[in-house]
Parts: structure tokens; sequence; C-alpha cells
């Protein structure tokens, strides 16, 4: 027989699925805890736990009287009040456009900063986004081999962290440091400019075991627009 700790996170996972799929929207209200239990075919507590932990990642918000809303269908929400940059601009009414450069499995020497953090065998994904159809930012993420058999399409219709998520590896938190670079001869050419220097983000995104499943490195042509972080109040 499964234990009841094992049963609430299943159920709150199962949950989590239908709120990413679109089963429930944002907006809506999840069934209520009696049509979860029969549902799942579990105990109240069961059911009550699961919904305590979707509110602590502030997927839902449950109200005496009222039910359980649906407030967000982001797998990493609770992680930063933060919006994120491309979400910025877009917002500003700039036009943000992305297109995936390469996608392969690399073997890393032992030189490499990413080595010491994921091993030998990463995924290596490097992705272009344009600003106002200008070269603006150049990724190169580094992420678990255990990704080699997902399409490129999933790569380009699916948002990065979503599909992680889908294909069980969890983030609890990133980790990000930002510095002044000299660009290379390759960026320059890819970010289409003469600029001698660029912003460097460096990510970490780390389990909940404190393993990091994804390193990144971000270049921004800061001369093309200022790097901007904007939080909620």
């Amino acid at each position: 027989m499964r234990r009841k700790s094992v049963l609430y996170l299943e159920v709150a996972e199962k949950i989590k699925a239908n709120i990413m799929n679109g089963t429930y929207p944002v907006g809506s209200f999840l069934p209520t805890e009696t049509e979860l239990e029969q549902l799942f075919d579990v105990s109240k507590i069961t059911v009550r736990r699961a919904i305590e932990l979707l509110s602590s990642e502030e997927l839902v918000e449950k109200k005496s009287g009222k039910g359980t809303t649906v407030l967000s269908n982001r797998p990493y929400n609770k992680l930063s009040k933060a919006g994120t940059f491309t979400e910025y601009l877009n917002d500003s009414g700039q036009k943000v456009a992305k297109k995936i450069l390469n996608l392969e499995k690399v073997t890393l020497s032992t030189d490499s900063p990413v080595y010491e953090h994921m091993g030998e065998h990463v995924m290596k994904f490097s992705r272009l986004y344009t600003l106002d159809e200008q070269p603006y930012i150049y990724f190169n993420y580094y992420l678990p081999s255990s990704l080699v058999d997902v399409p490129m399409e999933d790569f380009e219709n699916e948002s990065l962290y979503r599909l992680m998520d889908q294909h069980g590896i969890e983030i609890l938190k990133f980790e990000d440091s930002f510095q002044t670079v000299a660009l290379t001869p390759e960026e320059q050419q890819i970010l289409a400019t003469t600029e001698k220097n660029g912003l460097k983000r460096v990510r970490k995104s780390v389990n909940p075991a404190g393993k990091v499943v994804e390193f990144s490195e971000a270049v921004y042509n800061t001369a093309l627009h200022p790097y901007v972080i904007e939080y909620e109040a």
C-alpha cells in the first residue's frame, strides 16, 4: 500500500499537468474536493495536501466557501516575482522573435565551466533572440543528456522550462550571475555587431537534490537595448 505522503504528491502532479495542458485554464475553478477524491480515489486529507502544495507554488488559490481558483500555468511561477525579460520587451511594444541555431549532444572537456556541474555528456541548445528583427541575445543552454530524444519541434514550440518540467526535470531555484565581457569574433558575427563588449548572464538551475540541471550562457548586445528586470510590488 502506498503512503499518503506519496499519494498527495502524485495527485498534485496530476492536477498540475492538467493545469499546464489547459484542462483547468487560468481563472477557472478546480473540481471540488469531493470530486477530486472520487476522481483520484483518495482521501480528503490527501486532496487537501495536494491543493496546499499547488497553492505554495502559487499555481492555485483556495478560498473558503468559494473553491480553488487556477492562478497560473507557469511551472516555475513560485521562483520569482520578477517578470521575464522577454515579457518586458513584448509589453513595451518591441517585437521579440527567436530561432534555434543548433541542438546536439556534446562531450565536454574537463576544463569546461559546465563540466564540474553537469558532467561529460550534455545536450547543447543554441538559440538567437532578435529585437525588432535585429540580433540581440545569443543563448547557449547545456541540459541533461536525458533530453537527447526530444524532437527539435518541441524545443521550437514549448518554453524550455515547461519542456523540462514535462520530462520530469524539476527546478527548485535559479542562480544568475552577470558580468561585462569582451565579445568573441563568433559572438560579434552572430549578433551582427561591431561592439567590443556585451553583457553575459550565466544561469544555473538547481533541482531539489542540489544538482545543476541547466547551465546557460546568454550574451546580450546591450548597445541595442539595456537589460531590464521588472518586479511586481
